[in-house]
């Protein structure tokens, strides 16, 4: 696989693993809140619950991260790992700065 290939493809990942985040959050808040999804998102974000928000929506992450192996795309399963360790990082900056 040539470099701009892979880096294709890890971007691919990565777009997956934050459609997939968004994606679980989005799922998270229609099943669980009575509220909208933008009343929803501004309650966690009064409450400092936007970091628990987002670790939720993460799960989705493991099903792209494995399907993604199981079909051996590699470099894709390596763009969604990459999407969920900026989605722990966004996490530890709410828990940290705006807790």
């Amino acid at each position: 696989m040539n470099k701009n290939n892979k880096y294709k493809e890890m971007a691919i990942g990565f777009a997956v693993g934050i459609i997939a985040n968004t994606l679980g959050v989005l799922i998270y808040i229609l099943l669980f809140s009575d509220l909208g999804i933008s009343d929803s998102l501004k309650a966690a974000v009064e409450a400092e619950h936007v970091g628990s928000l987002l670790a939720l929506g993460a799960v989705l992450n493991l099903v792209a991260f494995f399907g993604f192996l199981k079909i051996r795309r590699d470099e894709r399963a390596r763009g969604v790992l990459l999407a969920t360790v900026l989605t722990a990082l966004v996490i530890l900056y709410y828990k940290i700065f705006a807790g």
